[in-house]
């Protein structure tokens, strides 16, 4: 399979420099310009092969080959379940099983979702490796961004950090919240003497979390959220820090059996294309081992 290939028509304030028009008017990292030209991609102006200093003039035909892409040798292909709600030729959506790791670590280099996308890119013949645009904790099931390219990995990338991807998750918690909607502000530090856990603590980041209840029972809430800041369990501290743990979520306080792991799921993703302009929705249920804890619950209205 060709490489990803990008042209573009050069139609304001020229002229520039080829450097300078694609590192500001197409947001090009320095980084992948680097790769671009030392690692094997290719910059062409009206077909011709160009070099960073050319000068471009308005009506110039502008193409950008990016170089080819290899995993590392440690990350290895595996088939794995895991579902694709939405694909295009530069990202896909994955939907991460709960009992899924993101990527591999030491301990397990096997079973992650990184190993299941490189697999699934053989059988596609992609020549790519795995670009997370967001990472979900094992035991955090749903929707995760992965960008097929590098371009597409720094566009996604620097559009998440400007808050321009919406993401919204659903969460099992013990117990029922006397407030049905609300925000917790409060700061997130590591636990000492952890190199896992975090707390609240006063010298910690600002954490903050809006919930909704949408439906509760005697003894649980399915509680809706949205992160205004994305840090290291964010969620999972937070309703442990009021009272109500996530359910399974045994290194924050719910020590039940019922779940093999947090009861923590990425329902919804919106975000606009970076190459389209398209406003992007992706949906995702709730993971079937939920089922037992929400059909006794009634809606909070």
């Amino acid at each position: 399979m060709s490489n990803p290939t990008f042209s573009w028509r050069v139609d304001e304030d020229a002229p520039l420099l080829l450097r300078t028009f694609l590192r500001e008017k197409k947001q090009v990292s320095k980084r992948l310009l680097a790769a671009v030209k030392f690692k094997g991609g290719l910059l062409r102006v009206n077909e011709m092969e160009a070099t960073v200093r050319h000068v471009v003039k308005t009506g110039d035909l502008v193409t950008m080959v990016l170089p080819p892409e290899s995993p590392s040798l440690s990350l290895q292909p595996e088939q794995l379940l895991f579902g694709i709600p939405y694909e295009d030729e530069h990202l896909l959506v994955a939907d991460k099983p709960g009992h899924m790791a993101t990527i591999p670590s030491r301990d397990r280099p096997g079973g992650s979702l990184a190993n299941g996308v490189l697999h699934y890119y053989k059988q596609q013949h992609l020549q790519a490796t795995f670009h997370a645009v967001n990472r979900l904790d094992r035991g955090t099931s749903g929707l995760l961004i992965v960008a097929k390219h590098r371009y597409a990995h720094d566009l996604l990338s620097r559009l998440q950090q400007q808050g321009g991807v919406k993401r919204c998750y659903k969460a099992l918690v013990t117990g029922v919240l006397s407030e049905k909607a609300g925000i917790i502000n409060a700061p997130i530090d590591r636990k000492p003497g952890s190199i896992i856990e975090r707390e609240v603590g006063p010298g910690g980041k600002s954490a903050i979390t809006h919930y909704k209840v949408e439906a509760e029972s005697k003894t649980h809430s399915l509680v809706s959220l949205q992160l205004e800041t994305g840090r290291t369990h964010q969620i999972r501290v937070h309703f442990a820090y009021i009272g109500h743990p996530l359910v399974g979520d045994g290194l924050y306080g719910d020590h039940g059996e019922a779940l093999a792991h947090q009861a923590l799921h990425c329902d919804r993703v919106a975000l606009t294309h970076p190459f389209t302009d398209e406003v992007l929705y992706v949906e995702k249920s709730l993971p079937k081992e939920w089922r037992p804890f929400v059909e006794g619950m009634h809606p909070i209205h």
